[in-house]
């Protein structure tokens, strides 16, 4: 019968804390470092790539024309 039971391990008594800091700390820089590639690749890209479209067609002297003649501008007046 002795074969047939396995024998216990020893519980670690030293170094358990700073064993599983070590442990704990590569963990949490691994997903880290998973989570800042992966938002830069799907938010900041995609951000970058909307602003770039928007400013490829966007006119400054149109957009100015369209607030001044909604009267939101105190220095200028409406073309109306």
């Amino acid at each position: 019968m002795a074969g047939e039971v396995g024998k216990a391990s020893k519980p670690q008594l030293r170094g358990l804390l700073k064993s599983q800091i070590k442990r704990n700390i590569i963990v949490i820089a691994s997903i880290t470092a998973v989570i800042a590639v992966a938002q830069k690749v799907f938010i900041n890209d995609q951000r970058k790539k909307v602003y770039a479209e928007f400013y490829k067609n966007y006119d400054i002297e149109k957009a100015f024309h369209q607030i001044r003649n909604k009267g939101l501008f105190d220095s200028c007046e409406p073309d109306n």
